[in-house]
């Protein structure tokens, strides 16, 4: 088997839409977006035969004035988890890379399923850690997440739905609110909500030249989309659906406090599962779930609209790490976030005093 660096984006995106558990993340555009914020990707292509048997899309981030980096496969490595040998070949590979690239680690992060019995998990994880790896402390994506099946008809997705969920999204269509597709020049508007957003669920966000560095070069590439829910012409909410092969992720979502009684993020998010379907998508991620299914999660609202919508809960096995160097991982996974907490809570203690004086 041999192993393609490649460059060329169309040659990159169609071998990786070849390929089972490929993901949006591991596409070129998100790789070049990636590159304006201090990453630079590597994409590796695995042929034997003259057919693509995996992808990986590595993402490199050097440390200034030393020889080191981190290395992370966002959602990937792309593969078919169930061929033991192959991804025992891949793994090898990304060992080497990161060994000949003086990494601390690399990390990886499939959507292989705990309970998946067609690609058993358990034999994916005793491969990682046979050869090393190990369950990751930071999980950069979020390991668990909703999926619907857009198979179905759409009767039959209405009626999967909670019957409060469902009542709410014909709700919406009674009182007149409406679903249209937005534009590039509808961005700002959408960042705007989701200010409001951030505000009153009291999440952090980026600054506004972030998200349209990435909203805008996939909308232009036709990989991510945007819908806008209004009544009589006024923005009340919003999301972003990405998109590669056949599936959507609900990656961004944002809404105003203005007419949240005519639940327009219902009929948003039916009018985007519509469209994903027509579009011949097969499964609606709704990327994100909590850890634990309990209602102390921070997320357990989050989860319930989701779940409303008539998704299945899917866990995966997580992000996996393979230290180069066991003496520098230590060091930069555990001993530096200690010492970065202790002077926060340092920080901390001095304000208190000084506001106290």
């Amino acid at each position: 088997m041999r192993v393609i660096e490649i460059t060329e984006r169309n040659l990159w995106n169609e071998a990786l839409l070849k390929l089972p558990y490929n993901h949006v993340l591991q596409s070129y555009e998100w790789g070049q977006f990636k590159s304006q914020y201090g990453w630079k990707p590597l994409r590796l292509l695995f042929e034997e035969d003259g057919s693509v048997r995996a992808a990986a899309s590595v993402l490199r981030r050097k440390f200034p004035h030393l020889p080191l980096c981190i290395m992370y496969v966002p959602k990937g490595p792309a593969l078919d988890y169930g061929d033991d040998e192959l991804l025992r070949h891949v793994l090898a590979t990304l060992e080497d890379v990161a060994r000949r690239h003086h990494a601390i680690f690399i990390k990886i992060d499939p959507d292989v399923c705990l309970e998946d019995p067609s690609h058993p998990a358990a034999q994916v994880i005793t491969a990682l850690e046979s050869r090393g790896w190990q369950l990751s402390s930071e999980q950069i994506q979020f390991r668990n997440t909703i999926l619907i099946d857009l198979t179905r008809e759409e009767d039959e997705l209405l009626m999967a739905m909670k019957s409060k969920t469902r009542y709410n999204v014909r709700l919406a269509e009674r009182r007149g609110v409406e679903v249209r597709l937005g534009a590039l020049a509808d961005l700002p508007l959408f960042y705007e909500m989701y200010v409001e957003t951030s505000s009153r669920d009291e999440f952090i966000i980026r600054p506004f030249v972030y998200y349209r560095h990435a909203w805008q070069a996939f909308v232009e590439a036709n990989l991510a989309h945007l819908f806008i829910a209004e009544y009589e012409d006024q923005p009340l909410a919003g999301l972003i659906l990405f998109r590669f092969g056949n599936k959507v992720w609900y990656m961004y979502g944002a809404s105003r406090d203005l007419h949240r009684n005519l639940m327009p993020n219902h009929l948003l998010q039916w009018e985007a599962m519509r469209w994903a379907k027509a579009q011949g998508c097969t499964v609606y991620d709704m990327w994100g779930a909590p850890d634990v299914l309990d209602e102390s999660d921070p997320m357990w609202g989050v989860y319930r609209f989701k779940e409303g919508l008539g998704g299945q809960f899917v866990r995966h096995i997580g992000a996996y790490d393979y230290p180069v160097s066991r003496l520098l991982y230590q060091f930069y996974t555990v001993t530096v976030p200690h010492y970065l907490e202790m002077l926060r809570k340092k920080s901390r203690k001095t304000k208190k005093v000084d506001r106290t004086e």
